[in-house]
C-alpha cells in the first residue's frame, strides 16, 4: 500500500514538473507554490511588479543564494492574486544561468494579469555537484 502511494506521489511530481518544463509555463490550477520544501532556508527573493501592457504586468527581481553551493535549473513561480487571496494567474520562469553560492541572479516573469498583489516563490532547483562528488 505504501509503495502504491509513493508511486502515485512520484508520478504526480513528475507530471507537474514535465507540464511546467518550459520557460513561462503555467502550473496546474490548485498546485502548490513550490516543489522544494524548505527553499526559504537556502534562498531569498527581492522582486517588484511593473506594467508591461495595458492589462499585463511583469514581475522581476533577484534570487539570493544563501547556501554555498551553485543552484542550477532554478525556476521561480509568480502568482497574481485578487484581494481575497485567490490566484488569478501564475507563471513559472527559469532564472537564467542559475545562481552561484552566496550570489544573486536576476529573473523576469512576464505576462501576468494586472492585479493589486503578487506572490513569488522558488518553484524548483538542483544543487550542482562536481563530477565524482558524493551527493549529500
Amino acid at each position: 500500500m505504501k509503495a502504491i502511494r509513493l508511486g502515485l506521489l512520484i508520478t504526480a511530481i513528475v507530471t507537474m514538473t514535465a507540464a511546467c518544463a518550459g520557460t513561462g509555463a503555467t502550473p496546474p490550477p490548485g498546485s502548490p507554490t513550490t516543489l522544494m520544501s524548505g527553499w526559504e532556508h537556502h534562498f531569498s527573493i527581492e522582486w517588484a511588479a511593473a506594467e508591461q501592457g495595458q492589462d499585463t504586468r511583469k514581475v522581476s527581481g533577484y534570487v539570493y543564494n544563501q547556501h554555498g553551493e551553485f543552484a542550477t535549473h532554478l525556476r521561480v513561480l509568480a502568482q497574481a492574486v485578487d484581494p481575497a487571496g485567490a490566484v488569478v494567474g501564475q507563471r513559472i520562469a527559469y532564472v537564467p544561468g542559475g545562481v552561484g553560492g552566496f550570489g544573486r541572479a536576476y529573473f523576469e516573469v512576464p505576462n501576468l494579469p494586472a492585479t493589486a498583489a503578487y506572490r513569488v516563490s522558488i518553484w524548483d532547483y538542483t544543487w550542482f555537484q562536481a563530477p565524482g562528488s558524493p551527493l549529500p
